[in-house]
């Protein structure tokens, strides 16, 4: 891994949950900062000299060339605009056009691109209970169309990572679990709602969890160091889901009736439904099951710490420190 020099750090959806907390840690380490945003800027920027704002619609024909014209000398990207849902419009227009905008500013003004992609792009049909999921893992097969894979948005983002290939090659790839933090403290890979009781699909199996500031540090100290690599990114203590509750509920008071379905069972009953599962909602689809609610492994490599360090407290200090900053 090559020396960290300082630079300014440029983000895209800088008004994002991911973007923001990234202007954050850039503006904590003393960098300077290019906040790229569709919208108007957030107003605690104001009174920052060290962030310049760039309102842009990188869905836009012109969006490249602006791009490549507001990027300095001595810059690196960190590519955090996306959409975060399954809406196959939405993901062709703000996920892929955006990215296709992104690398061609790369081609005009080369710069070290940090990509935010995701853990979804794994194909967990290839893993078993139990398992590890590391950067070895197997990704899910490259689709035509994001609505052709194992769902819309692991489609968006294998196709992002393979759009963006060219401009990563002396770049990073981050691929963290499901990010959370504050204004987001609960997450989807935890069961559903039936009215108000709260069904939890196995407690037991890790969470991939990364908290927002962590994935926040993984990315600055990528834009500062030489590549390429992928990296995952999730937090060290890393909950069940019965433990996640108990936390939660202790911070937030909710959910306030739970019960809990074994994964196998609950794994059982969608294979029983066969063709019909098709026509449900994903969690009867067993493919989507097992991305979302089957019992894994997150292992942090070396390489992660070194990007992010040590996780900034323990599971139930980070969960604190969401609610305090709330």
């Amino acid at each position: 891994m090559g020396e960290m020099t300082a630079l300014t750090i440029a983000i895209t959806g800088a008004n994002g949950f991911v973007g923001r907390a990234c202007v954050a840690e850039a503006r904590r380490q003393g960098l300077p900062v290019l906040a790229v945003t569709r919208s108007t800027p957030l107003p605690q920027w104001a009174d920052d000299a060290g962030i310049t704002h760039l309102r842009l619609d990188l869905t836009d024909a012109e969006a490249a060339q602006r791009l490549a014209e507001a990027l300095p000398d001595s810059a690196a990207l960190i590519h955090a605009a996306a959409h975060l849902g399954d809406d196959p419009e939405r993901l062709a227009r703000d996920t892929m056009t955006a990215s296709a905008t992104v690398r061609d500013a790369l081609r005009v003004r080369p710069s070290r691109l940090v990509l935010i992609s995701s853990l979804a792009v794994y194909d967990t049909d290839r893993l078993a209970p139990g398992e590890a999921m590391t950067e070895a893992t197997p990704l899910i097969p490259m689709p035509s169309t994001p609505a052709n894979a194992r769902d819309a948005y692991a489609g968006a983002k294998r196709m992002q990572e393979a759009l963006l290939a060219e401009a990563l090659r002396d770049g990073w790839t981050l691929r963290p679990g499901v990010i959370w933090g504050p204004g987001r403290s609960w997450h989807a890979l935890q069961g559903f709602w039936a009215s108000k009781l709260f069904v939890t699909i196995g407690s037991e199996g890790e969470l991939p969890l990364a908290h927002v500031d962590h994935v926040a540090r993984a990315a600055i100290t990528a834009a500062q160091t030489s590549g390429p690599g992928t990296v995952n990114v999730f937090d060290d203590d890393r909950p069940t889901r019965a433990r996640f509750l108990r936390a939660h509920k202790r911070c937030y008071g909710w959910p306030r009736i739970n019960t809990s379905v074994p994964y196998g069972a609950w794994a059982g009953m969608a294979g029983v439904l066969g063709p019909l599962s098709a026509k449900l909602p994903g969690l009867f689809q067993p493919s989507i099951l097992r991305a979302r609610m089957m019992p894994l492994t997150y292992p942090n490599t070396a390489l992660r710490h070194r990007l992010g360090g040590e996780d900034i407290d323990s599971f139930e200090g980070m969960m604190a420190r969401t609610k305090e900053s709330e």
